[in-house]
Parts: structure tokens; C-alpha cells; sequence
């Protein structure tokens, strides 16, 4: 089964939060999809799409200082250990690259093993930031320079 990446409609992100448990588990982020996201940066928003629904999406913007900010990323249950996160990143780059991005920056919390994991083997530099959320509320802050950017 096909499975294209494609700009994020909010139906998308609409679809994914009707299903939450199939990309988060027992983690509660449905205040996190802000829709205003989708509506605002399109283009820099991802669903990866097939027959069988959202296999996977993401949710980032480029900022005015060339920075690429991925706010969410997910895959669903069944495809996690395919690829598919970085085919979204992947995506994600190319996206923001068209918008100036010349850096890319992430978050998740500290507990959160899986995301560290992951975002080191694509590159990613990890550093802990205490406060990043408000007073003792540390996170891991992820930062990689795009190939070829000044």
C-alpha cells in the first residue's frame, strides 16, 4: 500500500485526533495539535497518507531566522519502525528549505527516551534545558545545521 507525504489538511490533523491513542498511546498531546498551525504553515505541515488513513504526520514552520521548528511528530502504531519518521523529516526538510530554513530545532521532555533516540540518529544534537517550559520544567532541545547552509 502507497503511502504518500503530502501537505496536512486540518481534516488530517482532525482524523489523527479522533485515533490519538494509535500515535501517542497512553500520552494525552491532543492540546498540542493546534490547528492554527496547519492553517498558517501549510506547506511546512505533513500527512503521510494511504488507503488505510494517516499513517504518520508533521507539525513545524519555518521561523524568521531560518530556523525549521518541527512542534509534532507521529507515526501510527503499526508503521512505527518503517522509516517513516524520517521520511517525514525528510519531507520537512525539503519543505523548509524552500522557506529559508538553514537550521532545524525539536522538543520533548526529558522522560521522553523514545524521541531522544530517535532524533539523535538523525543527527540531531541533545541538550537538556532547564526552565525551556517554565520554572523546573526542563527539556531536551534538539538543533542540526541543514547540509549546505551558510
Amino acid at each position: 500500500m502507497a503511502v504518500h507525504i503530502v501537505p496536512a489538511q486540518v481534516t488530517d490533523v482532525q482524523r489523527v485526533l479522533a485515533d490519538h491513542p494509535r500515535y501517542w498511546g497512553d500520552r494525552d498531546l491532543r492540546s498540542l495539535h493546534l490547528l492554527a498551525l496547519v492553517q498558517e504553515f501549510g506547506s511546512t505541515c505533513l500527512a503521510a497518507r494511504a488507503d488505510d488513513g494517516i499513517r504518520g504526520y508533521l507539525i513545524g514552520f519555518v521561523t524568521p531566522d531560518g530556523t525549521g521548528y518541527v512542534h509534532l511528530i507521529a507515526t501510527r502504531d503499526d508503521t512505527r519502525g518503517t522509516g517513516l519518521g524520517r521520511d517525514l523529516y525528510a519531507a520537512f526538510v525539503e519543505a523548509a528549505r524552500e522557506q529559508g530554513a538553514v537550521r532545524l530545532k525539536a522538543i520533548t521532555s526529558v522522560a521522553n527516551e523514545g524521541s531522544v533516540a530517535f532524533h539523535r540518529s538523525l543527527g540531531f544534537q541533545a541538550r537538556v534545558e532547564e526552565d525551556y517550559n517554565g520554572p523546573g520544567r526542563a527539556m531536551v532541545v534538539f538543533t542540526r545545521a541543514l547540509p549546505g547552509a551558510p
